[in-house]
Parts: structure tokens; C-alpha cells; sequence
């Protein structure tokens, strides 16, 4: 894989995961939501006019483009592998940004991602 593609990848992956952090941040500002026949349109519309989640939203349309440019770039079994890096970035974007907790087993299983994927760019 040369270097401009991998930064498709690794930029489909941030936009991902960035994308994630932010539906997270808007729904953290509406609360637990809870779907009734008799709400589901005006959750919608507050779900709808959260700038963290339309943000989240585009994040996601833009990863989508590059991402369908990288993948036409290398094969599906390197790049599809690297989509694991995004649950690292949102691991540690939660934490840093969401104040959420990571234990212990949280941060072995993300070193386990990064070794794992270290080796599949190296094949």
C-alpha cells in the first residue's frame, strides 16, 4: 500500500471515529432516548437539530467518499482490518473528550488492535 493511500485509510478511519465522538457528544445533550409511537417524531426532530450530531453526520458522509477511494486503491482484506484503529481513536477520544473511563482490559484490547494491525501492514 503506498503512502497516498494509506492516507485515504487512515483518514476514512479518523473520519469514522470522529464521526462517532460526535453523534456521542449530541446525544449525551438530549439524554437517554426512548422511542414511542407517540414521540418518534419530535425525538427525531431534536436529534435533528443537534450541531454535534448533523456534524457526525457529515463526518460520516465525507468518510464514506474516502473510503470508497481507498478501497479502490489495495484490497479489502488490508483495508477493511484497519477500520479496528477507529475503535482506538474512539476509545481515546471518549476518554479525553467525553470524560468516559477506560479500565485496564479496555487499554490491553487496544494494544491488542495496534500489534494487530501493525502486522497486517506489514504483510
Amino acid at each position: 500500500m503506498n503512502l497516498a493511500t494509506f492516507g485515504f485509510i487512515i483518514s476514512g478511519v479518523l473520519l469514522n471515529a470522529c464521526a462517532q465522538l460526535l453523534l456521542k457528544a449530541g446525544t449525551n445533550a438530549i439524554g437517554a432516548i426512548h422511542l414511542t409511537a407517540d414521540n418518534w417524531f419530535q425525538t427525531g426532530l431534536k436529534l435533528a437539530t443537534q450541531l454535534p450530531i448533523l456534524g457526525g453526520l457529515a463526518c460520516y458522509a465525507i468518510s464514506l467518499v474516502v473510503w470508497i477511494i481507498g478501497l479502490s486503491r489495495t484490497d479489502v482484506t488490508i483495508a477493511y482490518p484497519m477500520l479496528s484503529l477507529g475503535y482506538v481513536v474512539s476509545a481515546v477520544g471518549a476518554w479525553m473528550f467525553l470524560g468516559e473511563s477506560v479500565p485496564p482490559l479496555r487499554i490491553l484490547a487496544i494494544l491488542v488492535i495496534i500489534v494487530g494491525v501493525a502486522l497486517l501492514a506489514r504483510s
